[in-house]
């Protein structure tokens, strides 16, 4: 039996993004700050758990989970 396993993809577009730091408040697991801007610690996910709030938290829509 084959079972497919489903990854998320997070990124962060760096050129929007204005070093807030909300998301790696609210994700510390899948965020970070290097250099005065947010980046993915990971950009692959087997399971979602504060990756969405963490992007819909974004004022400048910086972060995509897919």
């Amino acid at each position: 039996m084959f079972i497919q396993t489903h990854m998320t993809k997070i990124k962060v577009d760096k050129e929007k993004c204005i070093g807030c730091g909300a998301c790696v408040s609210i994700c510390p697991a899948s965020f970070e700050m290097f250099e005065g801007k947010a980046r993915e610690k990971k950009t692959e996910v087997k399971k979602i758990t504060c990756e969405k709030e963490a992007a819909e938290s974004c004022p400048v829509n910086a972060i995509s989970v897919k």
